[in-house]
């Protein structure tokens, strides 16, 4: 089976390496897949081949489409891309096309996007099925039913099915959309996306790291890095205060701009590392005694897939990522932080109790379902069977 899998990353790199995850998993096929952001440097997978669109990317505040390709404006890159993706669907008549977060988000995407989905369905492109891979939950929009409607009339009118990558014991999507009923499509959950971690992480990562095994190891990060640099200032300042055999990693993530990446290493002392990024994120996660980090998608999985017990500051312009948090804090051993918990003293505290606790058992929510990449592919291999 031939797939063509579109992401496009706008901000962070979590939308690039939950996709990627999902690629990963689709190993019994052959898998094109078309990245739209910022470059990143991630292992590829044999079976998959990666074709870099001419780069976009949105400001934090996610208003202004910024071009990442020197010499070539915003409408010259959309004119290529719109070029590029048209043609590559005709060269290469997948028989399935896997779109990541449109038409739930991505409405400035639209440009490239409608005119495929469009073709597909008129003959103008050759035909293949359309799926729709989406995650948890979904940002607040300040007008909801016209939202809601345009997103409802794009699935049903392009779309054969709709991936859910969640627990709908943890979140369900009619909890931030509420239209779910009149999705015509298959409303698939397929459980969170994450890879397993390696089972001698924490001794490969302690012998690595040249540290004692008596050491409390603490790893902080800010996911793609461009709206984390006071968490991670906040925490490197906060792990000044404690006291004995401890060591912090910290990871500010490929897009941290310099001049927040010069803050936290000022704030840091001798027993801490910066770093800007690992591959071997999981494995720090699953030999730390602490995480402390943003509440993104793939950085909460890797800490549940890890079982480290984990700080979580959500990013505050908007729900999703404090609505996650305070559902995993049901799950796992988690505390989800306020902007208030960033003074010094009070986030050593918090490090310290979180580091000295007696781990609690079973949760009442039970064991969260992880196995999302392998649910997707089995599922899919089924359904293009029918």
């Amino acid at each position: 089976m031939k797939i063509v899998f579109y992401c496009q990353h706008v901000l962070g790199i979590g939308h690039f390496f939950r996709s990627m995850a999902l690629c990963r998993a689709l190993d019994d096929h052959e898998v094109i897949f078309l990245a739209g952001g910022a470059g990143v440097d991630a292992p590829v997978p044999p079976h998959v081949r990666m074709v870099p669109l001419p780069g976009l990317m949105m400001d934090s505040g996610f208003k202004r489409m910024m071009s990442t390709t020197p010499g070539l404006s915003v409408d010259a890159v959309k004119a290529k891309r719109r070029r590029l993706l048209w043609d590559l669907m005709a060269a290469e008549a997948p028989d399935v096309l896997i779109i990541e977060l449109y038409p739930f988000g991505r409405k400035a995407f639209r440009f490239e996007l409608e005119p495929v989905l469009s073709g597909i369905r008129t003959g103008a492109l050759p035909a293949c099925r359309v799926i729709c891979s989406l995650r948890d939950i979904l940002v607040e929009k300040s007008d909801v039913d016209a939202y809601e409607l345009r997103v409802t009339a794009a699935l049903n009118r392009g779309f054969d099915a709709l991936w859910v990558h969640a627990d709908p014991r943890v979140i369900r999507l009619e909890e931030t959309f509420s239209r779910v009923a009149a999705i015509a499509v298959p409303v698939v959950y397929t459980g969170f996306i994450t890879p397993s971690p390696p089972p001698d992480a924490r001794r490969r990562i302690f012998e690595t790291l040249g540290l004692p095994e008596a050491t409390r190891l603490v790893v902080a990060s800010a996911g793609g890095g461009k709206v984390g640099g006071p968490l991670l200032t906040a925490a490197a300042t906060a792990f000044t205060r404690l006291e004995g055999d401890v060591h912090l990693e910290i990871f500010t993530g490929p897009f941290m701009p310099a001049e927040a990446v010069q803050a936290v290493k000022a704030a840091a002392d001798h027993r801490t590392r910066v770093s800007e990024f690992t591959h071997d994120f999981l494995s720090f996660l699953a030999a730390a005694d602490l995480s402390v980090s943003m509440a993104g998608y793939n950085t909460c999985m890797n800490v549940t897939a890890a079982g480290c017990p984990a700080l979580l500051l959500p990013f505050s312009q908007n729900r999703e990522q404090r609505l996650r948090a305070e559902r995993l804090a049901d799950f796992g051993d988690v505390h989800v932080l306020a902007d208030e918990d960033m003074a010094p003293g009070r986030l050593a505290d918090l490090m310290e109790k979180q580091l000295t606790r007696k781990r609690p058992g079973k949760r009442r929510g039970g064991t969260i379902d992880l196995s999302g990449a392998r649910t997707s592919a089995r599922w899919l291999a089924s359904w293009m069977r029918r």
